[in-house]
């Protein structure tokens, strides 16, 4: 992993878009910060498509659709999408049909309630009421839980045929081929009709978990934040560049150093 100094600056100011986690990537201590959210407006305000892309779930995402300087919000892991519009209210668009999502709930509460029966400490997200695309066990947002607790987890979800990956805070599982890359994918088609991989080069990625580790991989300017490095020996692909500071403020130099970019003569 680069330090941010060493992201090409050509690189920087060929950008048309930018992705970010949110759980202590935009946040710290649960919340958005000031410098964070300048740093939003900022890259907006200079022209680059912005989307949050997480593992929350839409419920708990609307607020946030609504009031920051985002483009869209994608929710539950690529599931579903918020995208706000000029009237100042919120689209939601799915990637699975209602027919499918019905049925896909109600066989993950079932495994939900499995998981809180047979696995000792593990108990739902607080935010489950507002998922309707996953379910979420909590690790370490309000129960702690250690790492053979969560590997337990993992391995029940997997056992009922479900995707399972595990964010800074919780360990989500669906059912459905989506995930955070394939949400990528599919907003940029949504909103812009643009092809991603086509122009993956154009497009950076902001995370700190191992949940990012398949946007690491794929995103040629992929960036994590300081605390990224509490993940690193657990990181199948580690981001190419790591922020000198955590969360909130780390995500605040990402957006300096690529509105820096744009700055003074030569700018694009």
């Amino acid at each position: 992993m680069k330090t941010l100094a060493q992201w090409p600056l050509a690189a920087r100011r060929g950008l048309v878009g930018l992705f970010t986690d949110i759980d202590d990537t935009l946040t710290t201590e649960g919340a958005i910060t000031p410098d964070a959210l300048q740093a939003l407006a900022g890259l907006r305000a200079a022209g680059l498509h912005m989307v949050a892309i997480t593992g929350r779930p839409v419920g708990w995402s609307e607020a946030f659709a609504a009031a920051w300087p985002i483009d869209a919000i994608v929710a539950e892991n690529g599931a579903v999408a918020l995208v706000p519009s000029r009237d100042g209210g919120l689209s939601k668009r799915y990637q699975q049909d209602a027919t499918t999502r019905e049925h896909n709930f109600a066989r993950m509460q079932a495994v939900l309630a499995r998981i809180e029966r047979e696995i000792p400490g593990a108990r739902r997200a607080t935010d489950s009421a507002g998922r309707e695309c996953d379910i979420a066990i909590d690790h370490s947002e309000f129960v702690q839980l250690d790492d053979a607790q969560i590997a337990a987890v993992v391995a029940l979800m997997r056992s009922e045929g479900m995707h399972a990956t595990v964010s800074s805070i919780h360990v989500n599982g669906w059912y459905g081929e989506h995930n955070k890359l394939e949400g990528a994918r599919w907003i940029v088609r949504e909103l812009w009709g643009r092809d991603l991989d086509a122009e993956m080069d154009r497009w950076a990625y902001v995370g700190d978990s191992t949940n990012d580790a398949l946007m690491f991989e794929r995103f040629v300017h992929s960036i994590g934040v300081a605390n990224v490095r509490r993940f690193e020996a657990a990181l199948s692909h580690r981001p190419r560049y790591v922020a000198p500071s955590e969360r909130g403020a780390g995500f605040a130099e990402v957006a300096a150093a690529v509105l820096d970019s744009r700055a003074g003569p030569g700018r694009a």
